[in-house]
């Protein structure tokens, strides 16, 4: 068996993350985020040209509409795993998400750039907790179809940061905080305990993810002058967000940083 290319060696986090980013094979690429230096030095002022291969992707999972994806009972291991490959996608696109935002946009405090490296780090050990699991079942990440909303809102908001904390974080990631508690406890009522442990760690983590979205969006808020609430209403229509819907996870969302008037909004608009 060939062996593994080393990674080339960095002294600029904001360079390193590309290593990872572009890896197309997904475990390697989770593996690649997790040795990721803390100790780099943060270019904050640097330009970085697109190498124009972001992200890298295995040939596996078939990216298709999310519309075309359909579920199957969780009685059954198929369908249990079908659950599990989904999250699994999703935790996959977010080591992206997070490493793409490292890379791209100059100009923020190094804090910034170190938050999204932590967030990376935690993502890769989401997928590899959720990918090993599914080996464990008699199954693995890749074989089942998978959409590509998430990377397609990155695509939307590679133009603007604010746009890009304001969607993804808080938006897309944050149905993830609504969503946990209902997948969790049909995974545990068709018997997987340890599917179930995984997505409390899962939970927690995303709760300051989403926090860490919720700061840094204000931040440049008011960096701009800008009124987060409204601006965040224009966004949404500006860059066509799903509308969101309940049930909502009120004290997952508190705790990441979401304030009152925020979510009294949302249970009256959907957004």
């Amino acid at each position: 068996m060939p062996r593994a290319e080393t990674p080339p060696i960095q002294t600029d986090l904001r360079q390193a993350v590309l290593t990872p980013l572009r890896e197309q094979n997904a475990v390697r690429k989770a593996e690649l985020t997790l040795a990721l230096s803390e100790t780099l030095e943060v270019a904050t002022q640097a330009s970085i040209a697109d190498p124009g291969d972001i992200p890298g992707r295995p040939a596996q999972p078939v990216l298709v509409s999310h519309t075309s994806l359909k579920a199957k009972p969780l009685n059954t291991a198929e369908g249990r795993a079908l659950l599990l490959h989904a999250i699994a996608h999703i935790e996959l696109n977010a080591i992206d998400l997070a490493l793409d935002v490292v890379w791209r946009f100059k100009g923020m405090p190094e804090d910034f750039y170190r938050d999204w490296v932590r967030i990376a780090k935690e993502e890769a050990k989401h997928f590899l907790l959720l990918q090993k699991h599914l080996v464990g079942m008699g199954f693995d990440y890749g074989p089942f179809p998978a959409h590509n909303s998430l990377w397609d809102m990155a695509e939307r908001t590679k133009g603007d940061i604010l746009a890009r904390i304001g969607l993804v974080p808080r938006t897309m990631e944050a149905r993830g905080l609504d969503a946990s508690p209902g997948v969790k406890n049909k995974l545990i009522s068709a018997g997987d305990l340890a599917a179930g442990r995984i997505l409390d760690i899962i939970l927690e983590d995303e709760i300051g993810h989403v926090a860490a979205g919720n700061h840094w969006y204000r931040h440049v808020c008011q960096a701009r002058g800008l009124d987060p609430i409204a601006t965040y209403r224009e966004l949404i229509v500006q860059y066509d967000a799903p509308k969101l819907k309940s049930p909502y996870n009120l004290e997952a969302r508190r705790l990441a940083g979401f304030d009152d008037e925020e979510l009294n909004y949302l249970a009256a608009n959907g957004l």
